[in-house]
Protein backbone atom coordinates (compact mmCIF):
# COMPACT_ATOMS: atom_id res chain seq x y z
CA UNK A 1 0.00 0.00 0.00
CA UNK A 2 1.29 3.45 -0.90
CA UNK A 3 2.02 5.79 1.97
CA UNK A 4 -0.87 8.18 2.50
CA UNK A 5 -0.52 11.76 3.73
CA UNK A 6 -0.88 12.07 7.48
CA UNK A 7 -4.21 13.32 8.83
CA UNK A 8 -3.80 16.85 10.15
CA UNK A 9 -5.60 17.75 13.37
CA UNK A 10 -6.06 20.70 15.72
CA UNK A 11 -7.39 21.11 19.26
CA UNK A 12 -9.92 23.66 20.53
CA UNK A 13 -10.66 23.67 24.26
CA UNK A 14 -8.30 22.30 26.90
CA UNK A 15 -10.43 22.44 30.06
CA UNK A 16 -10.12 18.74 30.88
CA UNK A 17 -6.75 17.02 30.91
CA UNK A 18 -8.24 14.21 28.81
CA UNK A 19 -7.08 16.41 25.92
CA UNK A 20 -3.58 15.05 26.55
CA UNK A 21 -4.66 11.46 26.07
CA UNK A 22 -6.69 12.34 22.99
CA UNK A 23 -3.74 14.18 21.46
CA UNK A 24 -1.34 11.38 22.32
CA UNK A 25 -3.46 8.62 20.78
CA UNK A 26 -3.61 10.56 17.50
CA UNK A 27 0.12 11.23 17.50
CA UNK A 28 0.77 7.58 18.27
CA UNK A 29 -1.31 6.67 15.22
CA UNK A 30 0.71 8.98 12.97
CA UNK A 31 -1.40 12.14 12.74
CA UNK A 32 0.14 15.61 12.42
CA UNK A 33 -0.70 18.09 15.19
CA UNK A 34 -1.09 21.48 13.51
CA UNK A 35 -2.52 24.02 15.94
CA UNK A 36 -4.55 24.60 19.08
CA UNK A 37 -6.55 27.29 20.82
CA UNK A 38 -7.97 27.92 24.30
CA UNK A 39 -8.92 31.28 25.83
CA UNK A 40 -7.37 30.45 29.22
CA UNK A 41 -3.66 31.38 29.43
CA UNK A 42 -3.16 29.07 32.41
CA UNK A 43 -4.19 26.11 30.21
CA UNK A 44 -2.34 27.24 27.10
CA UNK A 45 1.13 27.51 28.65
CA UNK A 46 1.59 23.91 29.88
CA UNK A 47 -0.09 22.51 26.77
CA UNK A 48 2.27 24.48 24.51
CA UNK A 49 5.24 23.11 26.42
CA UNK A 50 3.97 19.56 26.04
CA UNK A 51 3.34 19.90 22.28
CA UNK A 52 5.82 22.37 20.80
CA UNK A 53 5.13 21.14 17.26
CA UNK A 54 1.65 22.76 17.32
CA UNK A 55 1.21 26.51 17.02
CA UNK A 56 -1.18 28.60 19.10
CA UNK A 57 -3.94 29.91 16.83
CA UNK A 58 -5.48 33.36 17.22
CA UNK A 59 -8.90 31.88 17.86
CA UNK A 60 -11.26 29.00 17.18
CA UNK A 61 -12.41 30.54 13.92
CA UNK A 62 -8.89 30.46 12.48
CA UNK A 63 -8.78 26.70 13.03
CA UNK A 64 -12.29 26.14 11.70
CA UNK A 65 -11.38 27.97 8.49
CA UNK A 66 -8.03 26.22 8.00
CA UNK A 67 -8.76 23.99 5.01
CA UNK A 68 -5.66 21.86 5.67
CA UNK A 69 -7.06 20.61 9.00
CA UNK A 70 -9.19 17.47 8.71
CA UNK A 71 -9.96 16.71 12.36
CA UNK A 72 -10.63 18.85 15.41
CA UNK A 73 -10.49 17.50 18.96
CA UNK A 74 -11.98 19.11 22.05
CA UNK A 75 -11.98 18.59 25.80
CA UNK A 76 -13.58 21.89 26.74
CA UNK A 77 -16.34 22.46 29.30
CA UNK A 78 -18.79 19.59 28.64
CA UNK A 79 -21.84 21.68 27.74
CA UNK A 80 -19.79 23.49 25.08
CA UNK A 81 -18.55 20.39 23.26
CA UNK A 82 -21.57 19.65 21.06
CA UNK A 83 -22.03 23.26 19.84
CA UNK A 84 -18.42 23.30 18.63
CA UNK A 85 -18.83 19.87 17.07
CA UNK A 86 -21.74 21.19 15.02
CA UNK A 87 -19.57 24.06 13.77
CA UNK A 88 -16.74 21.66 12.97
CA UNK A 89 -18.99 19.45 10.85
CA UNK A 90 -20.51 22.46 9.10
CA UNK A 91 -16.97 23.51 8.16
CA UNK A 92 -16.40 20.14 6.48
CA UNK A 93 -14.20 18.61 9.18
CA UNK A 94 -14.44 15.54 11.41
CA UNK A 95 -14.68 15.86 15.17
CA UNK A 96 -13.53 13.96 18.23
CA UNK A 97 -14.89 15.09 21.60
CA UNK A 98 -13.99 14.05 25.08
CA UNK A 99 -16.88 12.39 26.90
CA UNK A 100 -19.53 13.52 27.48
CA UNK A 101 -19.71 14.73 23.91
CA UNK A 102 -23.36 15.72 24.30
CA UNK A 103 -25.04 16.99 27.50
CA UNK A 104 -28.72 17.59 26.62
CA UNK A 105 -31.40 15.93 24.46
CA UNK A 106 -31.65 19.13 22.39
CA UNK A 107 -27.92 18.98 21.67
CA UNK A 108 -28.26 15.33 20.65
CA UNK A 109 -31.05 16.17 18.20
CA UNK A 110 -28.99 19.00 16.67
CA UNK A 111 -25.85 16.89 16.40
CA UNK A 112 -27.72 14.03 14.77
CA UNK A 113 -29.32 16.39 12.25
CA UNK A 114 -26.07 18.12 11.27
CA UNK A 115 -24.13 14.86 11.10
CA UNK A 116 -26.76 13.42 8.75
CA UNK A 117 -26.59 16.56 6.60
CA UNK A 118 -22.80 16.78 6.41
CA UNK A 119 -21.83 13.08 6.69
CA UNK A 120 -18.86 14.08 8.82
CA UNK A 121 -17.59 11.93 11.71
CA UNK A 122 -18.73 12.90 15.22
CA UNK A 123 -16.70 10.66 17.51
CA UNK A 124 -16.66 10.63 21.30
CA UNK A 125 -13.49 9.30 22.89
CA UNK A 126 -14.68 6.59 25.29
CA UNK A 127 -11.17 6.14 26.63
CA UNK A 128 -12.11 3.56 29.26
CA UNK A 129 -12.62 1.13 26.37
CA UNK A 130 -10.54 2.60 23.55
CA UNK A 131 -7.42 3.29 25.62
CA UNK A 132 -7.42 0.31 28.00
CA UNK A 133 -5.58 -2.76 26.74
CA UNK A 134 -7.67 -5.10 28.90
CA UNK A 135 -10.86 -3.72 27.36
CA UNK A 136 -9.50 -4.30 23.85
CA UNK A 137 -8.50 -7.87 24.76
CA UNK A 138 -11.95 -8.49 26.24
CA UNK A 139 -13.51 -7.52 22.94
CA UNK A 140 -11.31 -10.01 21.13
CA UNK A 141 -12.20 -12.81 23.57
CA UNK A 142 -15.93 -12.08 23.37
CA UNK A 143 -15.81 -12.04 19.57
CA UNK A 144 -13.97 -15.38 19.60
CA UNK A 145 -16.73 -16.93 21.72
CA UNK A 146 -14.54 -17.48 24.80
CA UNK A 147 -17.47 -17.07 27.22
CA UNK A 148 -20.35 -18.03 24.93
CA UNK A 149 -23.20 -15.61 24.46
CA UNK A 150 -22.88 -12.44 26.54
CA UNK A 151 -25.76 -12.14 29.00
CA UNK A 152 -24.86 -9.09 31.09
CA UNK A 153 -22.20 -6.47 31.78
CA UNK A 154 -21.58 -4.95 35.19
CA UNK A 155 -19.56 -1.75 34.82
CA UNK A 156 -18.12 0.13 37.80
CA UNK A 157 -16.59 3.57 37.33
CA UNK A 158 -15.44 5.04 40.66
CA UNK A 159 -13.44 8.28 40.58
CA UNK A 160 -11.48 10.43 43.03
CA UNK A 161 -12.68 14.01 43.19
CA UNK A 162 -9.64 15.87 44.67
CA UNK A 163 -11.41 19.27 45.03
CA UNK A 164 -8.34 21.54 44.68
CA UNK A 165 -8.02 20.47 41.04
CA UNK A 166 -11.68 20.97 40.13
CA UNK A 167 -12.84 24.22 38.47
CA UNK A 168 -16.16 25.92 39.19
CA UNK A 169 -17.92 24.39 36.17
CA UNK A 170 -17.30 20.92 37.60
CA UNK A 171 -19.89 21.61 40.32
CA UNK A 172 -22.61 23.02 38.01
CA UNK A 173 -24.97 20.39 36.62
CA UNK A 174 -25.93 22.47 33.58
CA UNK A 175 -22.26 22.58 32.60
CA UNK A 176 -21.08 19.03 33.37
CA UNK A 177 -24.35 17.32 32.45
CA UNK A 178 -24.85 15.04 35.46
CA UNK A 179 -22.92 11.98 36.57
CA UNK A 180 -24.84 9.52 34.38
CA UNK A 181 -24.46 11.74 31.32
CA UNK A 182 -20.77 12.20 32.06
CA UNK A 183 -18.90 9.32 33.71
CA UNK A 184 -21.47 6.60 33.02
CA UNK A 185 -21.28 7.18 29.26
CA UNK A 186 -18.12 5.03 29.42
CA UNK A 187 -20.02 2.14 30.94
CA UNK A 188 -22.98 2.55 28.56
CA UNK A 189 -20.54 2.32 25.66
CA UNK A 190 -19.10 -0.89 27.11
CA UNK A 191 -22.56 -2.39 27.71
CA UNK A 192 -23.59 -1.85 24.09
CA UNK A 193 -20.25 -3.00 22.69
CA UNK A 194 -19.79 -6.23 24.63
CA UNK A 195 -23.44 -7.34 24.49
CA UNK A 196 -23.72 -6.37 20.83
CA UNK A 197 -26.92 -4.45 21.52
CA UNK A 198 -28.12 -2.02 18.87
CA UNK A 199 -31.14 -0.85 20.89
CA UNK A 200 -31.78 -0.60 24.61
CA UNK A 201 -34.03 0.84 27.30
CA UNK A 202 -33.25 2.40 30.67
CA UNK A 203 -35.11 0.26 33.21
CA UNK A 204 -34.22 2.35 36.29
CA UNK A 205 -31.71 4.97 37.40
CA UNK A 206 -30.84 7.10 40.42
CA UNK A 207 -28.29 9.71 41.44
CA UNK A 208 -27.26 10.92 44.87
CA UNK A 209 -25.19 13.26 47.02
CA UNK A 210 -25.06 11.89 50.54
CA UNK A 211 -22.45 13.92 52.43
CA UNK A 212 -21.66 17.15 50.53
CA UNK A 213 -24.55 19.62 51.02
CA UNK A 214 -22.22 22.49 50.05
CA UNK A 215 -22.33 21.10 46.48
CA UNK A 216 -26.07 20.67 45.89
CA UNK A 217 -25.69 20.30 42.10
CA UNK A 218 -22.88 17.73 42.08
CA UNK A 219 -24.01 14.14 41.82
CA UNK A 220 -21.48 12.03 43.75
CA UNK A 221 -23.20 8.71 43.00
CA UNK A 222 -25.27 7.26 40.19
CA UNK A 223 -26.42 3.90 38.90
CA UNK A 224 -28.66 2.51 36.20
CA UNK A 225 -30.14 -0.74 34.93
CA UNK A 226 -30.28 -1.31 31.16
CA UNK A 227 -32.08 -3.84 28.98
CA UNK A 228 -30.75 -4.24 25.46
CA UNK A 229 -31.84 -6.29 22.47
CA UNK A 230 -28.84 -8.57 23.04
CA UNK A 231 -28.14 -8.44 26.78
CA UNK A 232 -28.61 -6.55 30.02
CA UNK A 233 -26.39 -4.21 31.99
CA UNK A 234 -25.85 -2.66 35.41
CA UNK A 235 -23.73 0.48 35.86
CA UNK A 236 -22.50 2.25 39.00
CA UNK A 237 -20.36 5.40 39.02
CA UNK A 238 -19.26 7.66 41.86
CA UNK A 239 -16.85 10.28 43.19
CA UNK A 240 -16.11 8.38 46.42
CA UNK A 241 -12.65 6.88 45.73
CA UNK A 242 -10.66 7.28 48.98
CA UNK A 243 -7.19 8.83 49.15
CA UNK A 244 -5.71 5.51 50.23
CA UNK A 245 -6.11 3.97 46.78
CA UNK A 246 -3.00 4.25 44.65
CA UNK A 247 -4.86 5.34 41.49
CA UNK A 248 -7.76 7.67 40.70
CA UNK A 249 -10.32 4.86 40.60
CA UNK A 250 -10.72 1.09 40.78
CA UNK A 251 -12.46 0.76 37.42
CA UNK A 252 -13.88 -2.69 36.83
CA UNK A 253 -16.01 -4.53 34.30
CA UNK A 254 -17.53 -7.99 34.52
CA UNK A 255 -18.84 -9.59 31.33
CA UNK A 256 -21.09 -12.57 32.04
CA UNK A 257 -21.50 -15.18 29.33
CA UNK A 258 -23.36 -18.46 29.02
CA UNK A 259 -20.04 -20.38 29.16
CA UNK A 260 -17.93 -18.24 31.48
CA UNK A 261 -17.12 -14.70 32.48
CA UNK A 262 -14.45 -12.04 32.10
CA UNK A 263 -13.43 -9.54 34.75
CA UNK A 264 -11.35 -6.45 33.97
CA UNK A 265 -9.38 -4.68 36.68
CA UNK A 266 -8.41 -1.75 34.54
CA UNK A 267 -6.20 0.47 36.67
CA UNK A 268 -5.33 -1.48 39.82
CA UNK A 269 -5.62 -4.99 41.22
CA UNK A 270 -6.10 -4.15 44.89
CA UNK A 271 -3.90 -6.27 47.18
CA UNK A 272 -2.95 -8.30 44.11
CA UNK A 273 -0.71 -7.94 41.07
CA UNK A 274 1.07 -4.67 40.41
CA UNK A 275 0.06 -2.23 37.69
CA UNK A 276 -3.14 -2.08 35.68
CA UNK A 277 -4.68 -3.69 32.58
CA UNK A 278 -5.52 -7.00 34.23
CA UNK A 279 -8.00 -9.37 32.61
CA UNK A 280 -9.30 -12.57 34.23
CA UNK A 281 -11.05 -15.23 32.15
CA UNK A 282 -13.04 -17.96 33.90
CA UNK A 283 -14.36 -20.72 31.65
CA UNK A 284 -15.08 -24.45 31.73
CA UNK A 285 -11.34 -25.22 31.76
CA UNK A 286 -10.32 -22.99 34.67
CA UNK A 287 -9.06 -19.50 35.50
CA UNK A 288 -6.58 -17.50 33.45
CA UNK A 289 -4.97 -14.11 33.99
CA UNK A 290 -3.92 -11.90 31.06
CA UNK A 291 -1.50 -9.00 31.44
CA UNK A 292 -2.89 -6.65 28.79
CA UNK A 293 -0.49 -3.75 29.29
CA UNK A 294 1.11 -4.44 25.89
CA UNK A 295 -2.10 -4.89 23.90
CA UNK A 296 -2.46 -2.49 20.96
CA UNK A 297 -5.16 0.15 21.39
CA UNK A 298 -6.41 0.59 17.81
CA UNK A 299 -8.96 3.42 18.15
CA UNK A 300 -6.60 6.17 16.95
CA UNK A 301 -5.37 4.16 13.98
CA UNK A 302 -8.90 3.16 13.04
CA UNK A 303 -10.26 6.70 13.37
CA UNK A 304 -7.57 8.08 11.07
CA UNK A 305 -8.38 5.36 8.53
CA UNK A 306 -12.07 6.25 8.80
CA UNK A 307 -11.26 9.91 8.12
CA UNK A 308 -9.30 9.00 4.99
CA UNK A 309 -11.62 6.28 3.69
CA UNK A 310 -15.03 7.47 5.04
CA UNK A 311 -15.62 4.18 6.88
CA UNK A 312 -16.80 3.30 10.41
CA UNK A 313 -14.22 0.92 11.84
CA UNK A 314 -13.35 2.79 15.06
CA UNK A 315 -17.00 3.15 16.12
CA UNK A 316 -20.24 3.43 14.18
CA UNK A 317 -22.08 6.72 14.31
CA UNK A 318 -25.23 4.92 15.42
CA UNK A 319 -23.40 3.41 18.40
CA UNK A 320 -21.91 6.78 19.39
CA UNK A 321 -25.29 8.49 19.38
CA UNK A 322 -27.05 5.61 21.15
CA UNK A 323 -24.55 5.82 24.02
CA UNK A 324 -25.41 9.50 24.45
CA UNK A 325 -29.13 8.86 24.14
CA UNK A 326 -29.14 6.19 26.86
CA UNK A 327 -26.93 8.20 29.23
CA UNK A 328 -29.12 11.29 28.79
CA UNK A 329 -32.29 9.25 29.27
CA UNK A 330 -30.94 7.68 32.47
CA UNK A 331 -29.99 11.12 33.77
CA UNK A 332 -33.43 12.54 33.00
CA UNK A 333 -35.29 9.63 34.63
CA UNK A 334 -33.05 9.34 37.69
CA UNK A 335 -34.52 9.54 41.17
CA UNK A 336 -32.57 12.20 43.07
CA UNK A 337 -31.31 11.22 46.52
CA UNK A 338 -29.72 12.99 49.46
CA UNK A 339 -28.70 16.64 49.16
CA UNK A 340 -29.34 17.06 45.42
CA UNK A 341 -31.36 19.97 44.12
CA UNK A 342 -34.28 18.92 41.91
Amino acid sequence: MLNQPAVRFSAIGLNHNHIMGMTNLLLRAGADFVSFYAPEPELVAPFARAYPQARLASGAQEILEDKTVQLIVRAGIPCERAPLGIQVMQHGKDYMSDKPGITTPAQLADVRRVQAETRRIYSICFSERFEVGAAVKAGELVEAGAIGRVVQTVGLGPHRIHPPERPDWFYRRAQYGGILTDIASHQVDQFLFYTGSSAADVVASQVGNFNQPQHPELEYFGDMLLRGNSGTGYIRVDWYTPQGLGVWGDGRLTILGTDGYIELRKYIDIAGRTGGDHLFLVDQQGIRHFDCSGVERPYGRQLLADIRERTETAMTQAHCFLVSELALTAEALAKRLGHLQS
